[in-house]
């Protein structure tokens, strides 16, 4: 499948090495030119171009941007046919993004995101840290493959993007449509949680919105007051856990339970 990847950052690095290593020809591209992909090219076999170029001749485009960037993506989404879906990673962090009325008063990113856009959108790769999607995708099947919601109104895009996601090592669980996507947000049993299929789907089912939204701030407080040097994913996804009770669900988390690697030291956060 030809791939358009817009964003080089944790994720959008990551969906590219794994995608073309799946077979697929990816194309990616960001804001500070082709110049500065070279070296993720060199090493995926991915093609680097212009925000221009990138949507070029693609089956799918995914965008893989800070949240509050993605109104600036709508020219390049005015100029892909209907047909060819697009495929979002991004979470809104008001410390980073700036605070969005619609975000605070509790519209569904998903939501958000199509408007800005004026097309429809699938919510995929949103609800992990980049180390999990760097290091602990596993093949069709295995005992510990671990699984990533997946969120859209259009069921032939959401099919497409589901095989993407299992592409890249991990078990697709349909999460509804993008007025549901609001269960795969920061905050909630699912996001940033490192789940099997099953675990996924009552993770999803137990999503509370008002909790989601208390939650997301106290996380994220308590990432911003760690130094960088203990910025450990290992224990964002500890602490996501923890502050959604999912102790009651799945019993005290050990990092052994999703197939974790060594302990990795990085800057913290999802997308």
């Amino acid at each position: 499948m030809r791939i358009g990847i817009i964003g080089t950052g944790g994720i959008g690095a990551n969906l590219a090495r794994k995608l073309s290593a799946a077979g697929h020809a990816v194309r990616i591209a960001n804001t500070r030119g082709p110049a500065s992909i070279t070296e993720l090219a060199a090493e995926s076999g991915v093609v680097a171009t212009t925000l221009d170029e990138v949507h070029r001749g693609v089956e799918v485009l995914i965008t893989s941007i800070p949240f509050g960037r993605v109104p600036d993506l709508k020219p390049i989404g005015d100029r892909l046919p209907d047909e060819v879906p697009v495929a979002d990673t991004s979470n809104y962090l008001p410390s980073r993004d700036g605070r969005i009325e619609e975000m605070d008063s509790g519209t569904p990113q998903a939501v958000w995101i199509e408007r800005q856009l004026g097309r429809p959108v699938v919510r995929a790769w949103n609800a992990l840290v980049q180390t999990t999607l760097a290091d602990k995708g596993r093949p069709p099947g295995a005992a510990d493959r671990l699984a990533l919601p997946v969120a859209g109104t259009d069921p032939a895009a959401k099919k497409l993007v589901m095989g993407l996601v299992d592409d890249t090592g991990f078990d697709p669980v349909d999460a509804g449509t993008v007025d549901d996507a609001w269960r795969m947000q920061a905050g909630t049993p699912a996001y940033c949680t490192e789940l099997n299929a099953e675990q996924l789907q009552k993770a999803l089912a137990l999503a509370d919105h008002d909790a989601a939204r208390v939650r997301r701030e106290a996380i994220l407080a308590i990432i911003r007051s760690w130094e960088p040097s203990d910025a450990i994913f290992e224990d964002i996804v500890a602490l996501n856990r923890t502050a959604a009770g999912l102790h009651r669900l799945l019993g005290p988390f050990r990092p052994s339970d999703s197939g974790a690697s060594p302990t990795t030291r990085r800057t913290p956060g999802c997308s």
